[in-house]
């Protein structure tokens, strides 16, 4: 059975803003095993890229974790100090970021840049490191690696600026690889490039991997199981294949629903009705049941944690039936 290397436990984040509190993150719970990829999806704003800051503990000006529990194999990086934080991060958790350009250094060449790791956390000298970063680049993709390490981030397109960004993450083997949403800025044909890329050296150097991202296609491709947000809050998790084919949350049918079908001909899609709640003033309730087809009194008070309803499977919902039965009168396969 493989050892688990990330728990979220009840984890709640706040964002302190001229207009309030906004509770960006508000109980979310998970966990993933060594060499697995979990899927974080949700609509914008539902806090998926707060939950991978607050684990890299690297949240902007005025957010603040206010509970719960992050563990990283058993030990809880909410308790760690500053320094030893500092030790984690690119040694044992790295996370790659939506933007290449804006995550690299513009004014410092890119062998340099994947170098800094291993010197840091691995005690290699300059000239250690920085063969070490050439065999990146090699292992990434990066044709003559030894000459384009001395090039710059502006000198690179945007496929190769994200494969510079896989090389710095993967520079230290670390245990953990965050992924926010790093294939969004790039044409089809190079996502799909660099997301084999991705998952065969996570693989490879048997790192685990959450891949957040609003694409579901993407997250059947590169992941085994999937946690739906929605306001804050995981409200359904599961395998990728389970959760994808029998959604057991009218918002997660909701989003599969929205997948546009190339093999059916179709006026419109299915949107979902209304919109995501004020995360200052969430509803009582369960957050979902104002956009929700089928709501009942119930719903609207109470607390709404996650239930097991199979081995593997957990949903919010009460009444997870009701959402069962509809997709299996109208089947849906994101992605199909």
């Amino acid at each position: 059975m493989s050892r688990t290397v990330l728990e979220v436990a009840d984890l709640r984040v706040e964002l302190t803003t001229p207009r309030g509190i906004v509770h960006a993150v508000d109980g979310a719970s998970f966990e993933l095993s060594a060499g697995d990829a979990l899927g974080l999806v949700g609509e914008s704003g539902c806090g998926k890229t707060m939950t991978l800051r607050a684990i890299m503990r690297l949240l902007p000006a005025g957010g603040r974790v206010v509970g719960g529990n992050v563990f990283l194999e058993g030990v809880d990086l909410l308790g760690l100090d500053a320094v030893a934080m500092q030790h984690v991060r690119g040694r044992s958790i790295a996370m790659i970021f939506q933007e290449p350009m804006t995550a690299l250094n513009p004014v410092m060449r890119v062998g340099d840049q994947i170098a800094e790791g291993p010197q840091a956390h691995l005690g290699q000298t300059r000239r250690q490191a920085y063969a070490t970063a050439i065999d990146l680049m090699r292992l990434v993709g990066i044709p003559d690696a030894k000459r384009r390490a001395s090039s710059y981030p502006h000198e690179f397109s945007g496929g190769m600026r994200q494969r510079v960004m896989i090389a710095i993450a993967l520079a230290c083997r670390p245990k953990l690889i965050l992924c926010d949403e790093p294939t969004t800025a790039l044409d089809v044909t190079i996502q799909d490039q660099v997301l084999k890329l991705l998952v065969g050296v996570c693989r490879e150097f048997g790192a685990a991997l959450v891949f957040v991202t609003h694409d579901l296609a993407v997250i059947a491709q590169t992941c085994q199981s999937v946690a739906v947000m929605y306001a804050g809050q995981v409200i359904e998790a599961g395998s990728v294949d389970a959760v994808f084919r029998e959604p057991r949350h009218p918002y997660t049918l909701g989003l599969l629903r929205s997948v546009p079908d190339i093999e059916k001909v179709s006026d419109s899609l299915e949107p979902i009705d209304g919109s995501p709640p004020d995360l200052m003033a969430p509803p009582l309730g369960c957050r979902f049941h104002p956009r929700c087809p089928f709501v009942e009194n119930d719903c609207r008070s109470g607390d709404f944690p996650l239930r097991l309803v199979e081995v593997g499977r957990t949903t919010a919902c009460i009444h997870q039936e009701r959402a069962l039965e509809s997709v299996r009168e109208h089947p849906v396969i994101a992605g199909a």
